[in-house]
């Protein structure tokens, strides 16, 4: 496998993760701020994860461009 089929791979690899993490919060139940404010929680740790994942897909972008291709 080259570098661009794996570098596709791990791009979409982690869309799908970033994608079911989002899924998990719920729309609040009404339409007022503090029905919003319950939902904080859940939308720190979910801003948290996204850094988190997209500091691990910056890493790997970098050390995939540091890398060189494997001659055949």
């Amino acid at each position: 496998m080259d570098k661009g089929r794996l570098e596709a791979f791990s791009d979409g690899v982690i869309a799908i993760i970033i994608t079911i993490t989002v899924l998990l919060i719920e729309p609040p139940k009404g339409n007022s701020l503090s029905d919003l404010m319950e939902l904080m929680p859940l939308i720190k740790v979910y801003t948290v994860s996204f850094i988190m994942i997209g500091t691990n897909w910056a890493n790997h972008h970098h050390l995939l461009k540091l890398s060189r291709a494997q001659k055949k």
